[in-house]
């Protein structure tokens, strides 16, 4: 079986570029390994960042090839939906932080894998949709919930409901990407905000990140409580004494994650 995920480390970053030309589209087995692979990333306490982007120039990724679904048989469109679900909810629970080098078209699936990263990076010529119900289906790999979470009902309803495609300048403008760049600065980008990810405590960073990411299902008074408890369960960790300590020594720290 061909790698459709390729895999490259680069001191604490996993870089993951989608291989599956001439679209970048998803199969079941490319669900597959990215999941896989980023659970074994989460688990490798060496990797703090993990940064993903496109093979080529013209795509990040198409998402799913049609002809998958042409038959209209459940069977096979409930082994790609569990798939992707399976897969993107592993990448938004990585435990470091999660990059999206967006250097070509993000339509449908290929979009939604890039709302389940941490961070969005666009190219200036990208233009990203949704537009699974122009042919009768409709996002399923966290595509409503993730796009309605960062932009909006309305920007939401507008790529969903009504097909609308949302140009890079767009999307910087509503808050779909965190950052606009030239043509060709994608993952350059990425890889550079990544190493500022690097130079951070991973067990901070990750007790932070589930922070963020629990306004999604708690309520404010709920995360102010955690936000104490995980506090103060960092001073179980090696990195918090050797981040203080640094400070005070006028020195880099020396990052275990342990």
């Amino acid at each position: 079986m061909t790698a459709q995920i390729k895999l490259e480390r680069v001191a604490h970053i996993a870089k993951l570029t989608m291989s599956n030309p001439p679209a970048n589209t998803w199969t079941l087995d490319s669900l597959k390994q990215l999941k896989e692979l980023v659970n074994e990333l989460s688990h490798d306490r060496t990797i703090y960042a993990l940064v993903l982007t496109g093979e080529g120039e013209k795509f990040f990724s198409a998402g799913a090839d049609l002809k998958t679904f042409a038959s209209g048989d459940k069977a096979i469109a409930a082994d790609m939906a569990f798939a992707f679900g399976e897969a993107f909810e592993a990448l938004s629970a990585f435990d470091g932080v999660s990059i999206a080098a967006i250097n070509g078209y993000a339509m449908g699936g290929g979009l939604e894998v890039a709302l389940a990263c941490d961070i969005r990076i666009a190219e200036q010529q990208v233009q990203m949709a949704l537009p699974e119900a122009s042919v009768g289906l409709l996002p399923c790999a966290g595509g409503t919930q993730n796009l309605t979470a960062l932009v909006g009902e309305g920007w939401a309803k507008r790529m969903i409901l009504c097909g609308e495609r949302a140009t890079a300048q767009v999307a910087e403008r509503i808050g779909l990407v965190e950052e606009m760049v030239d043509t060709g600065q994608a993952l350059t980008t990425a890889m550079e905000l990544a190493q500022r990810v690097a130079a951070q405590s991973p067990k901070a960073i990750s007790a932070c990140k589930t922070l963020i990411q629990n306004r999604r299902s708690q309520n404010h008074d709920a995360g102010l409580v955690l936000e104490r408890e995980l506090f103060l369960q960092l001073f179980n960790t090696q990195d918090q004494a050797e981040g203080v300590n640094a400070f005070l020594q006028k020195r880099k720290p020396n990052w275990t994650n342990s």
